[in-house]
């Protein structure tokens, strides 16, 4: 048995610690395996697949450990997604169960399930779960066998592609086993180590850093809804060791009130809100902890780079990183010609090892596209080799990053147009100073127009809160101009606009 994460300590150690309630190793991989039973009884085996759309919990994490003991798929589904886009996921996946909580902050989990449920024909069980923060199926007798192996798929973490849907990366049991123990060396995780996991597990950096804390006989403080307060109070409460999230969310525990961070002693960052400098800055000067930047997606995990914790705090501070592990290469190579590069020649990042996918889930053609002829997985970003580190430059392609969340725009403009008031849409990003890019909608209004403050308030009803738009104009046109392959819109001066708009001026186009 290869997937042994749990094994790495004393099982009386703590493993995961959720407000008031804490659970040994052994109590864990003990659910896993009840887990495990349960969903055998619905019918699940290796090679099925099933959904979970629940917020973090133990029980999301007894959910993993049984599909890792059965060699069942489990597919995470945000649960800032709302009944569209869970119905997108749940289809795309062909899961056979869906679990959901029957009750979390203020939507109707359940309800939408069972519509789900009417519209998935693969769709066996939607079972409701109580209490996401304990344990489940204390009655069921644990799985007798261990059916998994290293090359099963075990989860997927939802991408945003170029056809304006979420596309689901697959990983195999064997790769996150490997990347779990990679991380945890690479940061100096230990037996007795807090973890404090304020992402969530749906999300591929809050699902490494709990997995590799596991890997490493360290403990995890599950948040399943951040707050800049609470996450202080956490650290001082367990003695954190080890945090990771976004430069914006440690920009806001580093100003919480009159919290002891002293245990923080590792912790790193992708940069979305233009905050790296200034983390890193006071984070040092107030508890000595020497942040750095991280580099991955959900196609080859979180934290596939880093950089050196021992390095100024420039190089600290720099996007992109060195690979954790000598198991992970990476080029730069020309996109139009596929020629590898020199250093500190711009060109597309590609990266080949342990950590990249299996392949998009159900959606071969995908899956085929984002690879090379030689087995090169092509990641869409603007970078350069610099030594035997990267620096990441941006996005190829017109992405937007939204609190953290990659969102290609079709996704939000798909979604506008089926508006009746919107005959057609166009999304970009502004960037604001300590928040990152916001999305901004301009529209073409159908013969039956409807008000800004309405189609917010539908948007809001409808996607995820990340990807409504700060502002949604009504224009007569969208700027365009005749080119070789047809009209093309001029997306540059709809920044522009939508920079005004903000009072924001915007970058001029390079």
């Amino acid at each position: 048995m290869a997937f042994d994460l749990l094994d790495a300590g004393n099982l009386e150690l703590p493993a995961l610690h959720h407000g008031v309630h804490s659970y040994t190793r052994g109590d864990l991989g003990l659910a896993g395996r009840r887990a495990a039973s349960f969903l055998h009884e619905l019918g699940v085996r290796r090679g099925h697949t099933f959904a979970v759309w629940l917020p973090d919990g133990a029980v999301w994490m007894q959910l993993f450990f049984g599909a890792a003991q059965l060699g069942a798929l489990m597919v995470p589904v945000s649960t800032r997604f709302r009944k569209q886009e869970a119905l997108h996921v749940v289809k795309t996946s062909k899961a056979r169960v869906l679990f959901v909580p029957k009750r979390f902050l203020d939507f109707d989990y359940a309800g939408s399930a069972r519509e789900i449920d009417a519209s998935c024909e693969a769709l066996s069980h939607v079972v409701e779960i109580e209490r996401f923060d304990g344990l489940a199926w204390s009655e069921r007798e644990p799985y007798p066998h261990w059916d998994g192996r290293d090359t099963d798929l075990l989860c997927t973490f939802m991408t945003s592609g170029t056809t304006g849907q979420p596309k689901l990366a697959a990983h195999t049991a064997g790769g996150i086993a490997r990347h779990a123990r990679n991380v945890g060396s690479y940061n100096d995780m230990r037996t007795n180590d807090v973890v404090l996991c304020a992402l969530p597990l749906y999300g591929v950096l809050g699902f490494v850093q709990t997995i590799a804390a596991l890997a490493s006989g360290a403990a995890c403080v599950l948040l399943p809804v951040f707050k800049a307060d609470a996450a202080a109070a956490a650290i001082e409460r367990h003695r954190v060791t080890h945090f990771f999230g976004s430069d914006a969310m440690f920009d806001m525990v580093l100003n919480a009130g009159d919290y002891s961070l002293a245990t923080w002693r590792r912790g790193a960052f992708p940069e979305y809100a233009g905050l790296g400098r200034s983390v890193i800055a006071k984070a040092w000067d107030a508890w000595g902890v020497r942040l750095t930047g991280l580099y991955g997606m959900s196609e080859c995990f979180a934290m596939a780079a880093m950089r050196d914790p021992q390095g100024d705090a420039e190089q600290r501070g720099t996007p992109g990183g060195r690979p954790i592990s000598p198991e992970i290469a990476f080029r730069i190579a020309d996109p139009e010609s596929g020629e590898t590069l020199a250093d500190r020649q711009q060109g597309e990042l590609q990266l080949r090892g342990y950590n990249i996918m299996a392949g998009y889930l159900n959606n071969p053609a995908a899956t085929a596209a984002t690879f090379t002829a030689d087995g090169w997985f092509k990641t869409g970003d603007l970078a350069y080799a610099d030594g035997g580190s990267f620096r990441y430059v941006g996005r190829i392609r017109d992405s937007l990053r939204l609190r953290g969340y990659l969102v290609d725009p079709v996704e939000i403009e798909s979604f506008l147009t089926q508006h009746s008031g919107v005959e057609a849409a166009q999304v970009v990003g502004v960037h604001v100073e300590g928040e990152g890019d916001v999305a901004v909608a301009f529209i073409r209004a159908s013969t039956t127009p409807e008000t800004e403050e309405a189609l917010l308030a539908w948007c809001k009803q409808g996607i995820a809160g990340f990807k409504v738009p700060r502002r949604i104009i009504a224009v007569e046109a969208f700027p365009q101009k005749e080119g070789p392959n047809g009209v093309k819109i001029l997306r540059n001066e709809l920044r522009e606009m939508a920079g005004r708009c903000l009072g924001i001026a915007q970058p001029a186009s390079v």
